[in-house]
């Protein structure tokens, strides 16, 4: 294997990857959980993809075995670290917690003391038979609870009128990224070898791709700031709100004011603009604009039930939206037809 241009897409994101690595553990403005354990990460997967790439280029009867020691004990610990980058982002982590320290450490002692008592160097075929199968397993296995852990966010996708925010893309894409890296190194282990390197350099640039955004990287390595990090509402408080916005919506009518605020909304319930938006985000699973164009649209499809000689223009007007496309465009979104399609079916000529 000595293509200059297959060692150079093999390495760049190796090279690269380590330096993104020790930046987020030592450099980081941001001296956050999350950033350090994608730190680690970022180092457990170069170590890795490095080894590979050490294998691959340099002559069999030349390699150091205590290099590939080390690179397959790294890749024993990337599953447990992205299942606890995961979990810390997840729960917005600001300390990380003493269980999670026994958690990795034990891993790491595990992986150290058997490189110790059962060097690689004088027992290869141990290693093949039982190490590595055990190495993939656990990384297969701690890949799998990274994906529950993100099963709320995985179902927001397949739920209608609810969007996932920048930070749960980026979960979501970081956990695309390693099942295609562990895939890659499956299918290489029996196949093409080199496949999970290049996958690595791909994978990496995609990722530095979605982060040349500033607005990107603000979103996912930077704290929430402190004004937006209210306590959660709970059970209780939740209802009652619920209960009072039903009722000021039905008697105040916000729907139909077109140039409507959350402020004004949140004044009559007599709680802060934030606590109304969290209501609405958190614990109804929609932000403001959806929550609004829901009552619209029940507005309008009341109105075109009823037999009357209203254009469908002056309906969307009279439910609230301020122009006639917004109209049509909500409601075939929301209701799956549009304002003419859906008064047909109640008054078919």
């Amino acid at each position: 294997m000595n293509n200059p241009l297959l060692f150079f897409v093999c390495s760049i994101g190796v090279f690269n990857g380590f330096i993104a690595s020790i930046y987020f553990l030592f450099f980081s403005k941001q001296k956050r959980t999350q950033n350090f354990l994608f730190g680690l990460l970022l180092l457990f997967l170069c170590v890795r993809i490095g080894k590979s790439v050490y294998t691959i280029f340099t002559p069999r009867e030349e390699r150091n075995l205590w290099i590939l020691q080390i690179g397959l004990s790294a890749c024993f610990l990337i599953g447990v670290t992205l299942f606890h980058y995961l979990k810390a982002s997840v729960e917005n982590t600001k300390k990380l917690p003493i269980i999670w320290k026994i958690h990795i450490s034990t891993l790491l002692i595990s992986m150290i003391l058997v490189g110790i008592i059962k060097p690689y160097i004088y027992n290869i075929e141990l290693w093949y038979d039982y190490v590595v199968p055990i190495i993939y397993t656990t990384w297969g296995t701690y890949l799998a609870l990274s994906i529950y852990i993100l099963k709320d966010i995985i179902k927001k996708i397949f739920q209608k009128n609810i969007s996932c925010t920048t930070s749960e893309i980026w979960l979501l894409i970081l956990v695309l990224a390693n099942i295609l890296i562990f895939t890659a190194y499956i299918v290489g282990y029996f196949y093409l070898y080199f496949v999970g390197t290049i996958t690595f350099s791909v994978v990496f640039y995609g990722l530095l791709i979605f982060l040349l955004s500033e607005k990107n990287r603000n979103t996912i390595f930077q704290d929430i700031p402190e004004k937006y990090q209210a306590k959660k509402i709970d059970k209780t408080e939740e209802q009652q709100l619920i209960i009072a916005l039903k009722k000021a919506m039905k008697t105040n009518e916000f729907h139909k004011n077109t140039n409507v605020k959350l402020k004004d909304i949140a004044t009559v319930l007599h709680i802060s603009s934030h606590k109304l938006s969290q209501l609405l985000n958190d614990n109804l699973g929609k932000n403001f604009a959806l929550f609004i164009n829901e009552y619209r649209v029940e507005e309008a499809k009341k109105l075109l039930q009823e037999n009357n000689q209203f254009t469908l223009e002056s309906i969307g007007f009279e439910a609230g939206f301020s122009s006639k496309s917004t109209f049509y465009a909500t409601f075939k979104k929301l209701v799956g037809k549009t304002p003419a399609e859906f008064k047909k079916q109640y008054f078919a000529s």
